[in-house]
């Protein structure tokens, strides 16, 4: 197991296109999806829930997205359409974290959407843990209503990330990061 503060010390996100089988076995996402719904959640709301997407799913997520593009732009090529296809097809295993933020007389939903956003980081450093290489990312499905639907969403639900799990074929050195004298204000 990996110490801690290193692990958050240099935790890095693999290129979608860098990660390989084998992602996590059925104990291993179990495990994933424990930690990605331990954070904070003020009220005890738990506004978000996962979709996973592994296996047969994953081509059948990218077919209903090619779908939706097809539909909005009969121009699209037969290229776009094929990265769509594509696009849960990237990593053995995607998680989507869903955020259900939503009207509340005591909870901002601002504060719901941030745990929702807490789940997806709290999924990266699980990931990267048990050995997994991992990247959050967002796309034009997040943002449209239609792909949305198309992915099983109700409508007042948002996609906060799409987290893609495998192995990492490179390791990956580190980018540069603020100095500290930049990002910290003292008050």
């Amino acid at each position: 197991m990996i110490d801690a503060l290193d692990l958050l010390r240099t935790r890095r996100s693999s290129p979608a296109i860098d990660l390989v089988e084998p992602g996590p076995a059925p104990a291993e996402l179990d495990t994933l999806l424990t930690i990605a719904a331990r954070v904070s959640d003020h009220g005890k709301l738990v506004p978000w829930r996962f979709i996973v997407f592994a296996g047969e799913g994953r081509a059948r997520a990218g077919e209903a997205l090619a779908g939706v593009l097809a539909a909005s732009d009969p121009q699209a090529s037969e290229k776009r359409l094929a990265e769509e296809r594509g696009r849960f097809l990237r990593a053995p295993v995607v998680v989507g974290v869903i955020s259900k933020a939503a009207p509340h007389v005591k909870i901002p939903e601002w504060e719901q959407v941030l745990s929702s956003a807490a789940s997806c980081q709290n999924l990266l450093l699980a990931a990267a843990a048990l050995g997994h290489g991992a990247i959050w990312l967002t796309a034009w499905p997040t943002c449209d209503p239609a792909a949305r639907a198309a992915l099983c969403l109700a409508e007042h639900e948002r996609i906060a990330g799409l987290v893609y799990i495998g192995t990492a074929t490179q390791k990956l050195e580190d980018r540069p990061r603020p100095d500290l004298a930049d990002v910290v204000t003292r008050f």
